[in-house]
């Protein structure tokens, strides 16, 4: 017998407890784990959890004892119930870094720009525009408009596939 899940099946939560030490959390496809109060700043920094809300299939809301309520998105609780999740993730980033890396080495170089050159017209590092163009780094947003204005371009240009 085949087994079918329902589409993003892995972005449902079903059901949500409140433990000594974390918040149990399942999903749809079976995925579960304890995502501990540690890990949740906002919990940690605060009064005790009193209780859990599943308002939706992609939403925990914590209520503390002092009347805050915290909400824990299914992405963050995602990496606590599947060990394949963050490593698919990251990688996914470390793509994305490298795709705009290449879209400003190729915007610098049609221009005939070295990086000094660039890196002075943006008021950024030749170090930090380096990283950026081979993806080890991600750029701020005002990094980003400050190299796109220095390229006399539109940031989208830099987003989003020509």
């Amino acid at each position: 017998m085949t087994t079918v899940l329902v589409r993003n099946a892995e972005r449902m939560m079903t059901a949500g407890a409140l433990a000594d030490s974390g918040i149990e959390c399942t999903f749809a496809d079976g995925a579960s784990g304890l995502i501990p109060y540690t890990d949740v700043p906002e919990i940690a920094a605060r009064s005790a959890p009193i209780g859990l809300e599943l308002p939706n299939a992609y939403e925990m809301i914590v209520t503390l004892a002092d009347g805050q309520s915290i909400e824990i998105p299914w992405d963050f609780a995602r990496h606590y119930c599947d060990q394949t999740y963050r490593p698919t993730i990251e990688a996914i980033a470390a793509a994305g870094r490298k795709t705009l890396g290449d879209r400003i080495r190729q915007h610098r170089e049609s221009r005939g720009l070295t990086q000094d050159q660039l890196s002075q017209k943006a008021a950024i590092g030749r170090v930090t525009l380096a990283r950026l163009e081979n993806g080890g780094q991600a750029p701020r947003f005002k990094t980003l408009t400050a190299i796109a204005q220095a390229l006399q371009i539109h940031v989208n240009d830099l987003l989003v596939e020509s």
